[in-house]
This record gives C-alpha cells, structure tokens and sequence, in this order.
C-alpha cells in the first residue's frame, strides 16, 4: 500500500475529521471566552479591585529612561516589564474555559451512559421457598 493511500485512509477516518470539527469550533470557542472574560468578567473585578485595566497592570524591571507609563510603549521601546495583568487575564480566561469544557463533558457523558435501572432481587433459591412452605405448614 503507497503511501498516499495510507494518507487518504488516515484523512477520510471520522477521528480525523473529528479532530479537525474540533479544532475549528475551539477556536470560535476560544474567542467566545476572550471576549466574555476581556469584556465582561475583567471590567467587573477590576472595578471591585479598585483598577480599570488589568491589562495595563505590570512593574518595569529595567531602566525606564523616557518615564514611559503605557505597557505598549515600554514593550516597543524595549523596556523589561513583569507584566502580571495580562497574565491574570489569561488565567481567568483558562478557568472558565476549563469549567465550561468540565460542564459538557460532564453532559456528554451522563447522555452517553443510560441510568442503571435497579436490579431485580436474585430469586429466592429452592430449599428456602421448601423451608417456607414446612414452616406455614407448621403454623396452621
């Protein structure tokens, strides 16, 4: 078998395909969050926080020569930043990606796997139905 043959095998699977539906809604998905978390959540808790933008949140680790204030203009004029706002941005991003993820999965599976029905008691075995049977016997 040639190996484009192998190639095509491999393309037309459904796991491929799969793979690849997968990828292009995540990446919808992604930028559904991003704009949930950069413009819903993050306005909110920097409001409670006391800031306006997270994004803006950094300490300038070098010289600052200019007296530069905005985090783009240290970053273009080469100025070491530690640059923690975007990266509480990022990870609240991540948490509410991974819960959402968490949620369908969760979905996914409970409609995957039917609700065990209760199993029937085992039928009561033969010499315990006699032995019932001699002791109604007896009682009458």
């Amino acid at each position: 078998m040639g190996m484009l043959q192998e190639f095509k095998e491999f393309a037309v699977k459904g796991n491929a395909m799969d793979l690849a539906v997968g990828v292009i809604i995540g990446g919808a998905f992604g930028k559904i969050v991003d704009s949930i978390v950069g413009d819903l959540i993050m306005p909110l808790v920097s409001r409670v926080v006391g800031k306006l933008d997270f994004s803006n949140l950094f300490f300038v680790l070098g010289d600052n020569p200019n007296n530069l204030v905005a985090l783009a203009d240290l970053k273009k004029a080469g100025v070491p930043v530690f640059a923690y706002g975007s990266f509480l941005t990022i990870l609240v991003n991540f948490v509410i990606l991974a819960f959402i993820i968490f949620m369908m999965i969760k979905q996914l599976n409970r409609l995957r796997t039917p609700a065990a029905e209760p199993e029937a008691p085992p039928p009561t075995p033969e010499d315990v139905l006699l032995l019932r049977e001699i002791r109604d016997s007896l009682k009458k």
